[in-house]
């Protein structure tokens, strides 16, 4: 009567190797064809892809991961040999038609796995104060930026040493955008979102922080090595969040003086008054308003110039017209303004073709131009 149960289980416990080594294979082969390596594997298990942080900041950060990492680990490992021994060390053997010998209680086993828990989290409580009292240390700053969030857009604003405000980065990528930082040198951005909630987050930085509206959060860090980092908001804010994005571009302390002053001369110049007769031929009437352009559409007269009057109807929102033929390149490129606010571009003659119209700011915002 009791060697057909003992046969099904020992038959149980081979299927069930049998299963495993199959699911085991299948993920292997999967992962294979997907051009994942056994590195690339491992390396997803830690945050930028096992990089280099680019912070002071973001290497406390990164030490304090590799140690919680590497406790899971151990845990992770003993827990799964401590299954497995006691799987196949007590599994259920021919013969065995009673219960073995059964252990309610041991003082000794009762302290170590209270005693060891508790040890584990008393030391991820301290090096994690430890960490956060790093990553929120405040000093002498060389640089003050304030970063402004809206949607859907970055500004920055440079200040000087009372807080006053020097000059604006409007353009949050591209050339001669993004947020510019000398390395080495100990910089502060203050984050002020004027509508709802924002989060600036760079990956390379192991950081993100919330702005939000009515209150001012600041930070400070210093990069290490010169390159352009990629930051995007990190809180869903609307339709167009994933358009949120930025670049850091760090330079060295010598280049950024030179383009941190070049940024001040700009900003203190007196405008130049456009030439006579800028505006010319017909004119195309184009809005900006909700983050949108007033229509997806236009059409020009080839071989003549023509004039686009640009009314941006979204407060205290930067919008501009940059028109791009077929193969990518900018044919034109309009003065940011800050609405509300009107402008009109004067634009070259262009030949016939199909040409792309968009924000230099909002690059969701895009039409098609039509010159015939």
């Amino acid at each position: 009567m009791s060697t057909s149960p003992r046969s099904r289980t020992g038959s149980g416990a081979r299927v069930a190797v049998v299963i495993a080594v199959v699911v085991i294979a299948a993920v292997v082969a999967v992962l294979a064809a997907s051009g994942i390596t056994p590195q690339r594997l491992w390396d997803s298990f830690f945050p930028i892809g096992a990089g280099t942080p680019a912070t002071d900041r973001a290497h406390a950060t990164r030490s304090l991961y590799d140690i919680v990492f590497g406790i899971g680990a151990v845990i992770f490992v003993l827990v799964e040999a401590m299954i497995v021994f006691t799987v196949l060390r007590y599994r259920r053997k021919p013969g065995d038609d009673g219960l073995p010998p059964q252990i309610h209680g041991n003082n000794l086993v009762e302290v170590i796995w209270t005693a060891i828990p508790t040890a584990i989290v008393l030391f991820l409580f301290v090096i994690s104060w430890q960490t956060l009292s790093k990553v929120e240390a405040k000093g002498p700053d060389a640089v003050h930026v304030r970063a402004v969030a809206s949607r859907y857009q970055w500004q920055f604003d440079y200040l000087d040493a009372q807080g006053n405000l020097t000059f604006s980065q409007n353009l949050p990528i591209g050339d001669g955008g993004g947020l510019v930082l000398p390395v080495g040198e100990p910089v502060l951005v203050s984050l002020r979102s004027m509508d709802v909630n924002h989060a600036f987050y760079v990956p390379k930085f192991l950081f993100k922080r919330d702005a939000i509206p009515g209150r001012e959060n600041s930070f400070e860090f210093t990069v290490d090595e010169p390159g352009t980092y990629r930051g995007q908001c990190a809180e869903l804010c609307g339709t167009f969040h994933g358009s949120m994005v930025f670049e850091v571009h760090a330079l060295p302390v010598a280049e950024f003086d030179a383009w941190y002053k070049t940024q001040v001369e700009k900003a203190n110049a007196t405008p130049t008054p456009p030439p006579s007769g800028a505006a010319a031929g017909p004119t195309l009437e184009l809005g900006a308003m909700n983050v949108a352009f007033s229509t997806a559409s236009l059409q020009a007269p080839a071989g003549s110039a023509f004039t686009i009057h640009f009314k941006n109807d979204d407060a205290a929102v930067p919008h501009n017209v940059e028109i791009k033929d077929s193969t990518g390149a900018t044919v034109f490129k309009g003065d940011i303004i800050t609405g509300p606010a009107e402008a009109s571009y004067g634009v070259k003659a262009l030949p016939a073709g199909a040409y792309t119209f968009h924000c230099t700011v909002h690059p969701n915002m895009t039409g098609t131009l039509t010159v015939q």
